[in-house]
C-alpha cells in the first residue's frame, strides 16, 4: 500500500481560491498513491477562526467535490483533510471525509472533540456525535481528528467499530510536538492499528504549526515521518501487518467487558 501524506501551509495572506489550486497540484502530483491523505481544515486555515462561517460548505461543495474529481482522476483513495462543514440548520462541524477511486464518499466523520485551549473551535462548531468504519481494500479505516487523539476512550470505540486503519488529519502546533509524536505512537499501539497522521504545516494567526505528518504500525514503528516543510511525504506499509500483531499478541482479547466495577473510592 502506497500512502501520501500531503502536508499543506494555509498562509492568512493566500487567497483560499489559490489555496485550492495549489492543493490541486499536490493531489495531483502524488497520483501514484493508493492513498493520499491531507490534514484538518487546510481550506479555511484551523486558526483563521472568523473565516469559518464564510468558508463553511455542505459535504457537495468545494472541498469535497475537487477532491473527488482528482480521485477519479488519479484513481487513487483521497482522504479530503477535514473542512468547515454547514448542516441544514445552519451548524458548522469539523467534518472529515474519504473518498474512494469513483470520487464517491465512503466515510466521513465529524470531529467530536472539539478544542477549547486557546482556539475558538469549540465556540463556533457543534461535536459529532458518532464514529463508524468502512471496509476499504487495504483494512477496515475510521478516522478521528487531531484533538481526539488525547481521548482513548474514542480510540477504543473505533476498535469495537472493527478498524484496523486509522486516519488524523490534524492541525497540532509545534509547541506541543513531542506530545503529537507521543500520541500517535501510543494510539497505534495501544489499539494495534495503522495509525496514517497528516500535520499541518506554516504559521496561522501567530501559531506555528508542527508539521511532522507520520505512519505508525501496531508495533509502534514509525514507517514514515515528514519535516516542517509543505510537500508529500511517501511511505509503503503493509496493511496485514494489523491482523498479524493481533493474533500474535492479543492485547485487545484481553480486555474486560467492563472497568467501570473496579472502581472503589476511599476517603485519605
Amino acid at each position: 500500500m502506497k500512502i501520501a501524506l500531503v502536508q499543506i501551509a494555509s498562509p492568512a495572506a493566500e487567497p483560499v481560491a489559490e489555496r485550492r489550486d495549489r492543493v490541486d497540484d499536490l493531489v495531483r502530483s502524488a497520483g501514484d498513491a493508493d492513498l493520499i491523505v491531507l490534514p484538518e481544515l487546510w481550506a479555511a486555515g484551523y486558526f483563521a477562526f472568523d473565516d469559518y462561517d464564510r468558508e463553511a460548505e455542505p459535504t457537495t461543495g468545494p472541498t469535497v467535490s475537487r477532491l473527488a474529481e482528482l480521485a477519479r482522476e488519479t484513481e487513487s483513495y483521497v482522504h479530503v483533510g477535514s473542512f468547515v462543514e454547514r448542516l441544514a440548520s445552519g451548524a458548522l462541524r469539523n467534518t472529515a471525509a474519504l473518498l474512494d477511486p469513483r470520487g464517491s464518499v465512503v466515510h466521513s466523520y465529524s470531529k467530536i472533540h472539539v478544542f477549547g485551549y486557546r482556539s475558538k473551535e469549540a465556540q463556533l462548531l457543534a461535536a459529532g456525535e458518532s464514529v463508524t468504519a468502512t471496509r476499504a481494500p487495504f483494512g477496515v479505516v475510521a478516522a478521528t481528528t487531531c484533538y481526539d487523539l488525547r481521548f482513548p476512550e474514542l480510540w477504543r470505540c473505533l476498535v469495537d467499530a472493527g478498524a484496523q486503519v486509522v486516519i488524523v488529519p490534524a492541525a497540532w502546533p509545534a509547541a506541543r510536538l513531542a506530545h503529537w509524536q507521543l500520541f500517535t505512537s501510543v494510539r497505534a499501539v495501544e489499539e494495534q492499528v495503522l495509525l496514517i497522521a497528516c500535520n499541518a504545516t506554516g504559521t496561522q494567526a501567530g501559531v506555528e504549526l508542527a508539521g511532522h505528518s507520520r505512519v505508525v504500525d501496531p508495533w509502534g514503528t514509525v514507517l514514515a515521518e515528514a519535516g516542517t516543510h509543505e510537500g508529500i511525504t511517501w511511505c509503503e506499509a503493509d496493511p496485514g501487518v494489523v491482523p498479524a500483531v493481533r493474533d500474535e499478541f492479543p492485547v485487545l482479547g484481553d480486555r474486560l467487558p467492563s472497568y467501570s466495577g473496579l472502581i472503589e473510592t476511599h476517603e485519605v
